[in-house]
């Protein structure tokens, strides 16, 4: 399979690129510009001697350096020209490519992102002029709906009108009220009309307009929480932190008192970081204060607590929110794209025909004439009606999908696409609220010895219940590395001592070490410090909720409650415990180290405010604390076995410090906090000389429950032929194990989990290494993925594509959508992204079909999204059904309206040529206008009711999906057939009535016009698979309207003639051979080679 794919090397074609870069360079004049190429391939000489070497399936390759690298196509060169004639076409050449390049840079000059100096409610001093504060998703301006013509009003209209809901909804956004403080006092502001170096002050529940730095907040801690479901896809609320230097000031009207300025770095897509500093100029010295990510509060996040008040940094297009949405494009269906490859076959056709007709008519006189005439004539051929059949129909396949009472809430908002639903190879999902609700539940609890299971909690809460033995193991434990002797102190039994000591030292460990704060939601209208207040008296259960930056923390925490040892209060500097015995117990904060993706751990130093005791608490992934804890030999299998569960596991230890241990730790931690110089690398440096032989107290198992149906869904996907790819924003180990939880993984199935790589020759080797694996599923970071894909795009993507599923951790809402447009690029394929959060708008939105759910994560996934959905499972009946019934139903609508073009220019064309290719029209006036509305078109649009299979054999089947995949109901090759059909029936309409016209060129005229009714309206029949009473409503109606019309039409018609019973049998004839060969085809194709779905409904 994979063997077979040839990884080529993507320098080979670089050196030509460069070499022609160099040389434009070198002949545009010197300078920087001239430079740049040079110096940009010379920080790769590094990894040349991978240049010339193929990507290869074994090791053996790299010893036989010309092994496979001469099989690899070449790039191809274009000969040298030589003498005057180079140097004029050169010179020529280079002259018309600076003027094209100048002109293009003037067009579309972009402006500079540079790094700004913000003045403190002074947007005048401000010296560059920034974008306005207005958001802007629509697609089209005024110009846009400019009609074009009245066939395309329906079309016109629909765009309008999605586009005028877009823009009502900007204009809610933009038009929200914030209060703007001044020196004059508080004003009233709109969101457009922020400004940067505005002071903004947000109240609760209240969103954030744009980029800011937190300057104060009403609650007396200096710190708020706020929600970034909409930014980053997590629902978990974030600790930010006020800058000290406001916070303590006395009034919010000192912020105009001070002489103060943020320094901030230049827009940039990264929402996890900033860099900046505050720096106060009246003060003496003045103050510098360093700003990273938690000093900031991000457009688009919702205040949780408290009222905060921000200086403005950036606004409209230069926020992380906006930076990190891609511009919605216009999707086209892949049927709309296939029918217009055939409308402009059918204008070949026409010119074609065009000409013949003058050809064989001599080019006698003006022929020129006669060719415009004849493509008067012929213009049916080009099916003008096909663009309003089709967006009626697919206004009908909305209507139909949001009244499906099987997938409740489902809204269709894009009504362009209905029928891509049908044609998906792959399938993009987020995790988190997509796959799984985000609601964490405790189940196992590992000390070595003993493990406790769901069913077996109780014991820990009798062990957490026994004042007595909790106080004395407590000490015991407290103290076991600083006073030995104490542990001596308890009378209790060894064994009963040694595990009650350790569960109380687990529990306490877990319940300490995190980052989740209690709120007290009932008390919020009180106001923010009356709420800090009051919870240190009152610790109602029913008042509290947990919070913090991930779901994990809170169900540990809550369970850590479940069991007896409860948070009660929390703030910067101290946290409180309750024992079960109503006891408080507090601890001082000293230190925390927050959890990052590359440490993969979190800690905290507390000091017990009753001992004066200083522990360091730490957990994390198994990967990362096995090499710190002490040697046990149980660790590792255990979190086999919790993962093979689907649990996510932290590995929780501790070590007991001095007071003389912290202080010099401390002032190492702060030293490196100032350094100016690889400050990241320095306090890891510190903090890990912490991390050395601590003792290892338990390990957790937490699950993530899944969505409902989730794997029943995921197996219908498979099924049908569709590749799954998660695509989240989580940590590998979580996304690992929720990819095997979910079966989209299954356990039998290898995983390939790509290995971290940060320059091309590592990505080099991985890529070789991954090459050898067959048939198993790709795990794969987004950092690793952005190397590999800035060397190897190409190479990696074919690799992908042939894994059953794939796996994608840590991608940013950009690499998501990049995701969606490489498949696209590569593969050609249709695919549909899947999302619940403002972090997957831009997925939703690259894909070719975009399905938001709506969820916890708010609505922005939902609205964005061509179609809407509230759970993941309804994602099956979507594709499986209305995908198939969309996609079925505009095929053979848009053929059959072809067909009804093509059937009638036939007759023209043989009508014609009898006539001596006289440039003469059969049918005019209201007889054609007739034709192609009220005569057919009712029977025609019917076709969007039809249904080759049951909805429930459709879920039944999900085999069946494979097919529709193909394309094969809209081809070249029906299409064809259709012609066919089209000159067969239109050549026996016509030489029909011309052979049995009695003497009048009238009753020529009744004939043939009513035979061709006759026809159309029997071929609706022929087509049709599953009736529909409408269908039938449709035909009579349409029938009657022509026969009644008959009696008005005496231009055309002999009324005499047509009440006659040789017009009846004559007609009656004529359309018998024009359609029942038709039929006994059909009959005979379907009992020799019925299609599938024929032989499971049988």
């Amino acid at each position: 399979m994979a063997d077979q794919i040839p990884l080529y090397p993507v320098r080979s074609a670089a050196a030509a690129a460069h070499r022609k870069r160099a040389a434009y360079y070198s002949a545009a004049g010197p300078g920087s510009g001239a430079e740049w190429p040079s110096s940009r391939y010379q920080l790769e000489d590094e990894s040349a001697h991978l240049d010339e070497m193929p990507l290869m399936m074994s090791e053996e390759g790299f010893e036989n350096d010309e092994s496979d690298y001469h099989t690899l196509p070449r790039a191809r060169t274009a000969r040298r020209r030589r003498g005057l004639e180079r140097f004029v076409c050169g010179g020529w050449k280079l002259l018309c490519t600076s003027c094209c390049d100048w002109l293009v840079n003037i067009c579309q000059r972009k402006r500079e992102l540079k790094a700004r100096t913000v003045w403190l409610g002074c947007p005048e001093k401000c010296e560059e002029k920034h974008p306005r504060n207005s958001i802007k998703n629509q697609k089209y301006n005024i110009f846009t709906f400019i009609p074009g013509g009245f066939v395309l009003a329906v079309t016109i209209m629909r765009e309008a009108i999605d586009e005028f809901r877009r823009f009502q909804r900007d204009k809610e956004v933009n038009s929200q009220l914030y209060s703007k403080l001044t020196v004059r006092g508080k004003v009233q502001v709109k969101s457009s009309d922020i400004q940067v170096g505005d002071l903004i002050i947000v109240e609760k529940n209240q969103r954030i307009p744009s980029d800011m730095v937190f300057l104060r907040t009403s609650e007396k801690a200096g710190s708020c929480f706020i929600r970034t479901d909409q930014l980053d896809g997590e629902t978990d609320w974030k600790l930010k932190v006020a800058v000290s230097c406001t916070q303590r000031l006395p009034a919010l009207g000192d912020l105009f008192s001070i002489s103060a300025y943020v320094y901030a770095q230049k827009p940039q897509l990264d929402i996890h970081s900033f860099e900046g500093t505050f720096t106060r100029e009246d003060s003496d010295p003045p103050i510098h204060e360093s700003l990273s990510i938690e000093n900031t509060l991000w457009a688009n996040t919702i205040v949780a607590s408290g009222t905060v008040i921000g200086v403005v940094i950036y606004t409209g297009k230069e926020t992380r929110s906006v930076m990190n949405t891609s511009n919605p494009k216009n999707k086209v269906g892949l049927l709309d794209l296939e029918l217009n490859q055939l409308t402009k076959a059918l204008f070949v056709a026409l010119v074609a025909l065009s000409v013949v007709m003058v050809t064989l008519q001599g080019f006698v006189g003006p022929w020129y004439r006669s060719l415009f005439r004849f493509l008067l004539l012929f213009s049916y051929i080009i099916p003008i009606s096909l663009r309003v059949n089709l967006d009626m129909g697919k206004a009908a396949y909305g209507w139909m999908i949001m009244k499906d009472e099987s997938i409740p809430g489902t809204v269709v908002r894009t009504s362009t696409i209905p029928e891509e639903l049908g044609r998906l190879v792959y399938l993009l999902t987020d995790k988190t609220g997509t796959l799984t609700q985000n609601e964490m539940v405790f189940k196992r609890l590992h000390l070595g010895t003993v493990s406790y299971g769901a069913d077996t909690m109780d014991e820990i809460q009798g062990h957490l219940r026994n004042p007595c033995p909790q106080m004395q193991s407590q000490a015991g434990g407290n103290n076991a590395s600083s006073t030995p002797p104490r542990k001596a102190q308890s009378s209790a039994p060894k064994v009963r001592k040694s595990v009650s000591s350790r569960v109380h030292e687990a529990v306490k460990a877990i319940a300490l070490c995190h980052n989740v704060s209690p709120v007290y939601e009932s008390r919020a209208s009180v106001g923010g410090e009356a709420e800090y207040a009051e919870a240190d008296q009152d610790f109602s259960d029913g008042n509290r909720t947990y919070q913090a930056a991930s779901p994990d923390e809170v169900a540990l925490v809550q369970w850590t409650e479940s069991v007896g040892l409860t948070l009660v209060s929390r703030d910067l500097g101290s946290m409180q415990l309750r024992t079960p015995s109503g006891q408080i117990q507090t601890y001082c904060i000293l230190q925390m180290f927050p959890f990052t993706s590359e440490s993969k751990r979190m800690g905290v130093i507390v000091r017990d405010e009753s001992t004066a005791e200083i522990t360091f608490y730490m957990k994390g992934a198994d990967v990362a604390m096995s090499s710190i804890v002490q040697y046990n030999d149980w660790l590792e299998e255990e979190c086999g076995n919790m993962a093979r569960e689907g649990l996510r596991t932290l590995v929780v230890a501790k070590r007991a410090l001095t007071e003389e241990q912290y202080q010099d730790f401390e002032s190492r931690y702060s030293q490196a906090k100032l350094s100016i110089h690889d400050r990241a690398l320095k306090v890891a440096a510190v903090v890990e000389s912490l991390e050395r032989q601590m003792e290892l107290l338990c390990l957790t198992g937490v699950e993530d429950r899944l969505q409902a149906d989730v794997r029943p869904t995921l197996e219908l996907l498979r099924n049908a032929g569709i590749k799954i790819w998660m695509l989240t924003g989580d940590k590998l180990e979580t996304a690992t194990c929720i990819a095997k939880s979910s079966h989209l993984v299954s356990r039998t199935q290898d995983i390939h989990i790509f290995r971290p790589v940060t320059n091309r020759g590592e990505a080099h080797l991985e890529l070789n290494a991954f090459r050898r694996k067959h048939d198993c599923a790709l795990v794969i970071s987004g950092d690793s993925l952005e190397v590999c894909l800035k060397y190897y795009e190409h190479e990696l993507v074919e690799l992908a594509c042939q894994c059953p599923a794939v796996v994608c951790c840590r991608c940013s809402p950009t690499q998501k959508a990049r995701i969606a447009k490489l498949l696209q690029h590569h593969t050609g394929k249709r695919t549909c992204a899947v999302g619940d959060g403002g972090n997957d708008v831009s997925m939703i939105q690259a894909a070719d079909c975009g399905i938001g759910i709506e969820g916890k994560e708010g609505r922005q996934a939902s609205l964005a999204a061509d179609v809407s959905v509230t759970h993941f499972r309804h994602v099956g009946q979507l594709l499986m059904v209305h995908g198939r019934s969309s996609y079925k139903r505009s095929a053979a609508l848009g053929q059959f309206v072809m067909h009804r073009g093509l059937i009638i220019s036939t007759m023209q064309a043989v009508f014609s040529s009898v006539f001596y290719f006289a440039s003469v029209p059969l049918y005019q006036g209201f007889l054609m206008v007739g034709y192609a509305t009220i005569y057919t078109m009712f029977p025609v649009f019917s076709l969007v009711l039809d249904q080759d299979v049951k909805p429930e054999t459709a879920m039944l089947y999900p085999e069946l999906y494979k097919d529709l995949t193909k394309g094969r109901s809209l081809s070249f090759k029906t299409f064809l057939v259709w012609v066919l059909i089209s000159i067969y029936q239109g050549g026996i309409l016509m030489y029909g009535a011309l052979l049995l016209f009695e003497s009048e060129f009238v009753h020529v005229l009744a004939i043939s016009f009513t035979a061709l009714i006759l026809t159309e309206l029997l071929m609706v029949a022929l087509t049709i698979r599953t009736w529909h009473w409408l269908m039938a409503v449709a035909e009579v109606l349409s029938l009657g309207c022509y026969v009644a019309s008959l009696a008005f039409l005496n231009e055309y018609f002999d009324v005499a003639f047509i009440t006659t019973v040789t017009f009846v049998w004559k007609v009656s004839a004529i359309t018998m051979v024009s359609c029942l060969p038709l039929y006994v085809l059909k009959y005979l194709k379907r009992k020799l080679s019925p299609p599938s779905y024929t032989k499971l409904t049988s």
